[in-house]
């Protein structure tokens, strides 16, 4: 469906004159200046140029898991689509195809195994329906500057950043980290291999759909190694870790002040998306996810 399909009828038709008009007075000009015969070539291609135009992609919000929503439709990332080499080859090696792997034209199916796998307890946690495209966007923009949580595959914790007040400022409690217990829990408590088993019946799905976020060619695999080393990097700063709020100017105060902390050290905001999640876990869940993400690497990669 095109854009113009979108507009209500009074729209269409005066879109339709428009074009009409616009048509008639072109062709007139090239009538006037060339033969009829490469009037007619001119506006052969004119138009199949004009055919080639796409709407943009909708995407449906994300509801809670009792509210069955539709299924969510592709966004593409932030960046600009990145065109494959011809000789594209993966630079980790691929997961081993599987007879009982997921269709890639089937991301229901996945959501269906994921329950099945995993439980009750995965409603709790996971985003359904559209799994893979929020697990794919995810991973994919880890290391950005920005990771959207409406295309979190996790559902964000819930309450306010636990903080504490001094001399030197504001920093992050030492208590915030029991936020966190459970979904650090829920996810370590996976076994590597049983994860990478899933992964590997997943792939023709999660490669599909990395390639239709504008990455044709690619390899999803690569960029989830690639994503992982990177967060192995994340640095160790010194607890506890300060932070201030982002002045906002406006004359309607803030429902939600604590969603505008940021960590006082430039550097530490400087951080990608992924590293600056890491941080906010605290020290002991932040290894644990490090050493769960290393033993899923070598999994991934063997």
């Amino acid at each position: 469906m095109t854009e113009q399909d979108l507009r209500p009828p009074k729209q269409q038709r005066m879109r339709q004159q428009t074009s009409s008009d616009g048509t008639t007075k072109w062709l007139l000009i090239v009538l006037a200046i060339a033969a009829a015969g490469y009037a007619a070539w001119y506006a052969r291609e004119y138009w199949a140029a004009k055919s080639t135009g796409a709407a943009p992609a909708l995407e449906a919000p994300i509801s809670k898991p009792a509210d069955a929503p539709a299924p969510v439709v592709q966004e593409p990332t932030a960046v600009a689509p990145l065109a494959a080499p011809q000789d594209a080859v993966p630079q980790h090696p691929l997961p081993a195809a599987t007879a009982d792997a997921v269709p890639a034209d089937d991301a229901q199916a996945l959501d269906r195994m994921v329950k099945d796998w995993l439980g009750s307890q995965a409603l709790k946690f996971l985003v359904m329906p559209g799994l893979a495209h929020h697990m794919v966007a995810t991973i994919d923009n880890l290391p950005r500057g920005h990771a959207a949580p409406r295309l979190w595959p996790l559902y964000p914790v819930g309450g306010q950043m636990q903080l504490t007040q001094s001399e030197q400022g504001m920093h992050i409690a030492s208590t915030n980290s029991a936020r966190y217990d459970a979904v650090v829990g829920f996810v370590t408590s996976i076994e590597p291999a049983q994860a990478a088993a899933w992964y590997r019946q997943a792939y023709p799905l999660l490669q599909q759909t990395y390639e239709g976020l504008g990455y044709p060619g690619q390899y999803f695999n690569d960029r989830l190694v690639a994503v992982i080393d990177h967060l192995l990097q994340t640095p160790e700063p010194q607890e506890p870790i300060a932070v201030q709020l982002v002045q906002v100017q406006g004359q309607v105060p803030s429902q939600q002040p604590w969603l505008r902390y940021e960590y006082a050290d430039p550097k530490l905001q400087s951080l990608s998306s992924g590293q600056k999640i890491l941080l906010r876990l605290g020290t002991a869940h932040r290894h644990r996810v490090q050493s769960y993400l290393q033993a899923l690497r070598a999994q991934i990669t063997a």
